[in-house]
């Protein structure tokens, strides 16, 4: 499955980008996330729980960041497993504007989901996911126009 969109942020680029950057912050506007683990600046865990429908899992989820090139792009590479469940996804980050912003970030993501979960059907996964990444951004563009 693709998913892309734009958000812009009031905010300076590289604010923006330091926040993206740091697991423990961007990882408290994932909706389910209950903890995230920094293994190495490349490497780091989460756990989080997602509900589609009537099926609801507890991912053990290990990211990479595979491409950094400071402060307009990054590729995360992402592997979670729960039982009988797994997803693999690679997004791409890019952000653009003026350094004192505002700035844009065009980002995109290919995810795979494989096991129990995706026998719930791909309407139902791309209107979940679709909320779920609404709810990031949200939170993400709200914590840093407050200045976060």
């Amino acid at each position: 499955m693709q998913f892309q969109g734009t958000v812009e942020i009031n905010a300076p680029r590289d604010r923006v980008w330091a926040f993206l950057m740091d697991p423990d912050r961007v990882g408290s506007c994932g909706p389910g996330v209950e903890s995230i683990e920094v293994v190495d600046a490349e490497h780091f865990k989460a756990r989080a729980k997602v509900g589609i429908g009537f099926i609801s899992a507890r991912f053990n989820v290990d990211m990479t960041i595979a491409e950094r090139t400071e402060p307009e792009r990054a590729v995360i590479k992402a592997h979670g497993q729960a039982p009988g469940s797994a997803v693999d996804a690679t997004a791409n980050m890019a952000l653009s504007g003026p350094g004192e912003g505002p700035t844009t970030m065009d980002w995109s993501a290919d995810v795979t989901i494989s096991g129990t979960l995706a026998s719930v059907g791909a309407r139902m996964i791309e209107g979940t996911a679709n909320k779920m990444i609404g709810q990031t951004f949200d939170c993400i563009r709200t914590k840093l126009e407050a200045g976060g």
